[in-house]
């Protein structure tokens, strides 16, 4: 099991490394640096199955100690996996953008149609749309402070009608003892 797992650590660290000149890889080698990268993170997820195989035939004093560093392999490579995803996520809304950049600057002069649409970067959108919430959230903040208001003047409205109903008891004990003789 050891050099399974050493060779496996071992190509995670590559990884890393290639990782590392994927940011700097030009357009061309891009996409052959990152099947490199998916071909590898394939193979090492195999060797993992392998791994825990063999990390649950070790002795029971070492089983344990096994399986955590193959977990923490497994842990390292997913983290792998999901840099490389959101790597290639980026870069894909990049080249889109940068051919709905290419395209407007190629596009002719035409005359106003009746509708007029204009594109928006994603950055744009996001930032609208984070507007939008914090209005949103202030219209609530708000809308909480009125209803707090609210319940404020009901709980005097009450107190005031208590303390009246109070008084009418109190007034009515004075008149019966007062018009009753002793």
């Amino acid at each position: 099991m050891e050099p399974l797992y050493q060779q496996t650590h071992k190509q995670v660290h590559e990884i890393q490394s290639r990782m590392g000149r994927l940011e700097t890889a030009d357009k061309q080698s891009v996409q052959i640096v990152e099947n490199e990268i998916q071909a590898s993170i394939d193979q090492i997820f195999s060797r993992l199955e392998r791994l825990e195989i063999l990390s649950s035939k070790e002795p029971p004093n070492k089983r344990q100690n096994a399986k955590l560093r193959v977990d923490q392999l497994k842990y390292d490579v997913q983290h792998l996996q999901t840099a490389l995803r959101n790597f290639q996520h980026r870069r894909h809304a990049r080249e889109q953008q940068e051919r709905q950049r290419e395209e407007l600057l190629s596009r002719t002069f035409t005359t106003n149609d009746s509708d007029t649409t204009i594109p928006m970067d994603e950055s744009l959108q996001f930032n609208s749309s984070l507007q939008k919430v914090h209005h949103g959230m202030d219209d609530l903040i708000l809308d909480g402070h009125n209803i707090l208001d609210g319940l404020r003047t009901q709980r005097l409205t009450l107190k005031v009608g208590s303390l009246l109903g109070d008084r009418e008891k109190f007034s009515n004990c004075v008149y019966i003892l007062i018009t009753c003789p002793q």
